[in-house]
């Protein structure tokens, strides 16, 4: 199994189960680790033979700006479906960094594991 990763890839949202969260955007910080199979892409040095990670990028970016969730876990739960379903990836690991939200903390947040490692 190979890993392709995003670190530290920012993203303005709504999210929270209280008043103020819901009437203000917050920053998200995801890191991602998706299981892929590099070794058709690495023969043919061809973008259409791996996993094009700038895509899955643009694609998260898009969801998690429009969302309007109240949990980090289903924040979290729907950016691992989303890279499952859409980009065929076998494995992922989300990390979901709600920066501040807790005061005293550098950050909090969660961490998902979903699929299979092969």
């Amino acid at each position: 199994m190979d890993i392709i990763y995003l670190r530290e890839l920012k993203i303005d949202t709504v999210i929270g189960v209280f008043d103020w969260e819901r009437q203000t955007k917050q920053t998200v910080i995801l890191d991602l680790e998706m299981a892929t199979d590099i070794r058709k892409a690495a023969a043919t040095d061809q973008l259409d033979d791996t996993l094009n990670y700038k895509a899955v990028a643009k694609r998260l970016i898009d969801f998690v700006n429009h969302s309007e969730f109240q949990l980090v876990e289903t924040l979290a739960e729907r950016i691992a479906d989303i890279v499952l379903t859409e980009f065929s990836v076998p494995w992922i690991r989300v990390q979901l960094n709600k920066a501040g939200a807790v005061r005293g903390a550098r950050d909090v947040g969660i961490i998902i594991e979903r699929g299979e490692k092969y």
